[in-house]
This record gives C-alpha cells, sequence and structure tokens, in this order.
C-alpha cells in the first residue's frame, strides 16, 4: 500500500504519549481485521470456544489454556500479516523467493500456534463431549 503525500511529511520520531500509542495499535488491530479474512475467522472460532467454555464450565486452569491458546493464535495472526505487508512494501508487490520464503515462514508460524490451539482444545473438550454423550 503507498504511503500518501501527507504520510511523507508526517514527523517519524519516536511516540511519547501513552494514550497516541494505545490510539496507533489499535488503529492496527482495526486494520487486521478489516483486510485479513483468517483473522475474521480466527475470532469467530475463539468466540465459539469460549461459548463453549462456558457451556462446558471449565475451571481455573483450563481457562488459562484456552485463553492462552487463542490470544497466541490472534498475535501470531497480525505478527504474519506484518511480515505480509512488509515484504509486499519491499518488494512493492512483486515476486522475490526470499519474500516468499519469509511469507511462507510467518504463515507456517501461524499454522503450528493454531495446531497447537487446536490440540489444548482437544485436551479440554473431548474428554467433556465424550462424558456427555456416554453418560
Amino acid at each position: 500500500m503507498p504511503m500518501d503525500l501527507k504520510d511523507k511529511n508526517q514527523n517519524v520520531e519516536k511516540n511519547k504519549h501513552f494514550i497516541n500509542s494505545v490510539e496507533f495499535a489499535l488503529t492496527g488491530i482495526k486494520t487486521v481485521y478489516k483486510d485479513e479474512r483468517n483473522m475474521r475467522s480466527h475470532t469467530i472460532v475463539g468466540a465459539v470456544v469460549i461459548l463453549l467454555g462456558f457451556i462446558f464450565r471449565l475451571n481455573q486452569q483450563e481457562w488459562l489454556w484456552v485463553l492462552l491458546s487463542i490470544f497466541l493464535v490472534v498475535i501470531m495472526e497480525i505478527i504474519n500479516t506484518a511480515f505480509e505487508n512488509v515484504v509486499d512494501m519491499v518488494t512493492n508487490k512483486h515476486f522475490h523467493p526470499l519474500g516468499k520464503k519469509i511469507k511462507d515462514m510467518a504463515a507456517g508460524a501461524v499454522l503450528i500456534t493454531s495446531l497447537f490451539a487446536l490440540l489444548i482444545g482437544a485436551i479440554i473438550f473431548l474428554p467433556k463431549v465424550i462424558q456427555l454423550v456416554f453418560h
């Protein structure tokens, strides 16, 4: 995404105000949700898992693992998106083997984190579902 002319004239020194830092961070989060279908999918799945957590009355330890898993996936998706955008900016959206390698590795990190979350979900929810179905 090319920078607007007004962006080129902005001061690029470190932000010194906490409120501005929070506003910039929230803008980044909004941008990821707007631009990335996978982020929206991860959020929907995370919300369903949280709902299931209430239905199955997870204990404190289970909640910690479930929430850790959800947040790790969301964080990795944000990092993946950042890598993708940096590669696109540097390569001007043209194919470059190193750019592809970077994007693939970042996507792999999201995949591994998602598999971790799936494993945690299976460990926590499968026994509860089995108990519900067979008892």
